[in-house]
This record gives C-alpha cells, structure tokens and sequence, in this order.
C-alpha cells in the first residue's frame, strides 16, 4: 500500500472528520487518491487536489472525480497489440495499478509515452510486472 504523502497527511490532521472518512475508505480507493495527487504536474495542480481531498470525502466521493486511471493512450496501444491487449485483460487489479503507477511517474510526457510502448512490449511478451 502506497504511503499517505506528507502534505495530505498534514491536510487530514487538521480536519478529524476528513481523516475519519479517509480510513473509512478501501485501501484501493486511498491509492486512488494518492496517484491522482502524485500524478498533478504543477505544485499547484497538486496543492488544490490535496487541499481539495477533505471537501470531496464530506460530499461523498469515495473516489476521484475524473480522474483517468487508464491513459487514452494506452488503450489506444493495446488496441494495436492484441497479444498485449489480451495479456491486459488477464492482469490482476494490482498488476494493472503496478503498470498504471510505472507509466505515470514519470513527470515528462514523452517519457511516459515510451513507458507505454515498453508496457505494450512486455505485455505482449505475457509479462505481468513493469
């Protein structure tokens, strides 16, 4: 399980309820959160999410609003490699966060378009890990 970043922990210390509501969610849905923070590629994009996590959990979400756990572009990629389209489909939902969370790091976008033809490769070779 991925470790609450520091500047959400600070977040959730200042608000009990928010910090009541965060435990009181799935741990997937925790990590969801905390890669749609880390994904922000602007100190500022992050600051509002994170500052924005405690009026969410009041409101209800459990989840992040719109946030993209499948890049466009790698089902674009999987779509032209059945072999790794099929491979895919046959991952857990952790392999599928453990790939998600490789191609996401990076903050450069080209970067990331190279890890997600990487990705297409490997899985089309039936691997199961980055």
């Amino acid at each position: 399980m991925e470790k609450v970043p520091t500047d959400l922990r600070n977040i959730l210390a200042t608000n009990p309820k928010a910090k009541a509501q965060w435990q009181d969610l799935t741990p997937i849905a925790r990590r969801d959160f905390i890669s749609w923070i880390a994904s922000a590629k602007q100190s500022e994009t992050r600051k509002r999410r994170v500052e924005s996590i405690p009026s969410r959990l009041a409101s209800g979400k459990r989840r992040p609003c719109c946030y993209a756990l499948v890049p466009m572009n790698l089902y674009t990629t999987l779509k032209n490699s059945p072999q790794a389209k099929a491979q895919w489909s046959d991952l857990t939902p952790d392999e599928r966060r453990d790939f998600l969370d490789w191609i996401n790091e990076p903050k450069e976008s080209n970067e990331r378009a190279q890890r997600i033809t990487a990705s297409a490769k490997k899985l089309a070779s039936r691997k199961r890990h980055p």
